[in-house]
């Protein structure tokens, strides 16, 4: 199999487009297409996908796999650490809007409101993520608050106070949130 660079110079070509065209089409510096077609460059990541995009071919998975270093492995423990406590902090907000013995029906309403915009924000933010790995990221908390409060307080108490509907918004708000957010919508 040859290489990135003449998989990108050979479907440019087939698909009879110039280097200019291929540059002005994925957004890619011309100068960045010159030095990967003349095997001085190797593209990687986003500039990869935008090429290829154009050119409406696979991703070439040519790149060894690489074990994380000591470095990496600290971050990634930072990381989900940082994940679970936005969990606990996101159950924590909904809970006490409505689960709390003094919750009264503002604070419902603000947890019902909270329930949807927190969860519109996390999709937003986090758009190159898949559906199910932002739910699995962002709703674990979520799925686990469900389960304790029906053990807990049971099934109709955790509906009634409300708590229920607003964990159930936000696992489908981090679910179809992509949706609602779509650009497509909009135009």
């Amino acid at each position: 199999m040859g290489s990135i660079a003449d998989l990108i110079t050979n479907s440019r070509k087939s698909k009879n487009l110039t280097q200019e065209q291929l540059a002005e089409l994925s957004k890619v510096n011309l100068r960045t297409i010159q030095r990967i077609e003349n095997n001085q460059n190797t593209p990687r990541g986003y500039t990869l996908k935008l090429i290829c995009d154009v050119l409406e071919i696979q991703i070439p998975n040519s790149e060894p796999e690489i074990l994380p270093s000591k470095a990496n492995q600290i971050e990634l423990i930072i990381n989900y650490f940082f994940l679970a406590l936005i969990n606990l902090t996101l159950m924590v907000i909904i809970g006490w809007t409505t689960l709390a013995s003094e919750a009264n029906v503002h604070s419902k309403f603000a947890g019902f409101l909270l329930s949807f915009f927190i969860p519109v924000f996390i999709v937003f933010m986090t758009n190159n993520m898949s559906k199910t790995e932002r739910l699995l990221k962002f709703g674990s908390g979520f799925l686990l608050y469900i389960i304790l409060s029906i053990i807990i307080v049971g099934f109709p108490g955790a509906f009634i106070s409300g708590l229920l509907p607003c964990l159930s918004i936000c696992l489908l708000t981090l679910f179809y949130g992509d949706k609602i957010l779509s650009y497509k919508n909009f135009a």
